[in-house]
């Protein structure tokens, strides 16, 4: 984008101030030297000489200002109008390498928050059919429920009780996942703040077993806890806890019953290690890199009213907090989740 109204003002007022300049020492001369037209002549003529070499140039040197200017403008130009391909930066001095430097550092914050809206995009389409896709199948049951329910097709009391004992899993399972995946959103978003302290490990281990009694004692599984007393760990213990129970209770579900599961604690000046360990049926090796993803699940026939989302959400809590998540397995013999956090001073 050029324009010329600077350059034909500049000449304009290099014109009039030549003039204005040229008459007043013409004046100025003829008050010194009187008559002597010829020496006047001389001097003012060197003088316009001199003004015409010193406008050549100065144009030239405000020519070459507002070319790079109208560089800049250019380029501003094709960012606004959206191509992608970001401009390799010129180096200069001066006031215009200073404007240079902060263009480009303007096209790069443009730029990483239009990546930043898109991936918010993205992120917010893959949830909602996420929610979408995994309501389907509970909502038609449910459906399916109540239609018999209505009609009294179950003159059996037992088998009315049983649909009714099924609708209501059906509804806790809906509501887990839509709780799941609106905590999972709120941490990939970054909306929430981990409130990290120091904190007592033991104790939030202890909780997280007894947060799933309910479940390992049905299956007369036992929970054992090794970590010594006082192990302190900078984590947000609440949500600690929750990734524990998650995890607690993947074992549980993949584990035979009257099995042992294994919470055991590794703690050294570098890191401190929490390892998960079960007996249970193990995880193929093919499905490993896979294991975190939202609602993937390895074996369908265990638990069919999981959603496979408890390890997704757990490992967001874990990076949420600083910490890595790892999974080692042997399929028929072991599975252990293997949670670290480095010390930062």
């Amino acid at each position: 984008m050029k324009s010329d109204f600077e350059r034909k003002r500049f000449i304009q007022r290099f014109v009039i101030l030549a003039v204005i300049l040229l008459a007043v020492v013409g004046i100025g001369i003829r008050f010194l030297f009187g008559g002597d037209e010829k020496r006047i002549a001389v001097i003012l003529l060197m003088l316009a000489v001199g003004l015409v070499i010193l406008f050549f140039i100065s144009y030239r040197e405000i020519g070459h200002t507002y070319r790079e200017i109208e560089h800049v403008s250019d380029e501003m130009l094709r960012v606004v109008q959206g191509e992608d391909e970001l401009p390799e930066e010129e180096y200069m001095q001066g006031t215009i390498g200073i404007l240079y430097t902060n263009f480009y550092k303007m096209v790069t914050f443009l730029k990483e928050s239009k990546e930043r809206e898109m991936s918010e995009k993205v992120f917010l389409r893959d949830i909602m059919s996420d929610i979408s896709h995994q309501l389907k199948t509970p909502l038609a049951s449910l459906n399916v429920f109540i239609d018999l329910l209505l009609d009294d097709s179950f003159t059996d009391e037992e088998k009315r009780m049983r649909v009714l004992n099924e609708s209501k899993n059906q509804l806790t399972r809906m509501e887990w996942m839509v709780l799941s995946l609106l905590k999972l959103a709120r941490i990939e978003a970054g909306a929430i703040q981990f409130d990290r302290k120091e904190c007592d490990l033991k104790l939030l281990l202890l909780q997280a077993r007894d947060s799933v009694t309910y479940l390992t004692e049905s299956r007369e599984q036992e929970v054992h806890v090794i970590c010594e007393d006082g192990r302190k760990l900078v984590c947000d213990g609440d949500w600690l806890v929750e990734a524990i129970i998650n995890l607690l209770k993947n074992a549980s579900d993949y584990s035979p019953e009257k099995t042992e599961i294994t919470v055991e604690v590794e703690h050294n000046p570098v890191f401190t290690r929490i390892y998960v360990k079960d007996h249970g049926m193990g995880i193929a090796e093919k499905d490993l890199g896979n294991i975190f993803k939202r609602f993937y699940r390895v074996h369908h026939d265990v638990n069919p009213n999981s959603v496979g989302i408890g390890l997704s959400l757990t490992k967001s809590i874990v990076e949420g907090m600083g910490g890595k998540i790892t999974v080692r397995s042997e399929e028929g013999a072991y599975t252990w989740f293997i949670i670290t956090f480095v010390h930062v001073d």
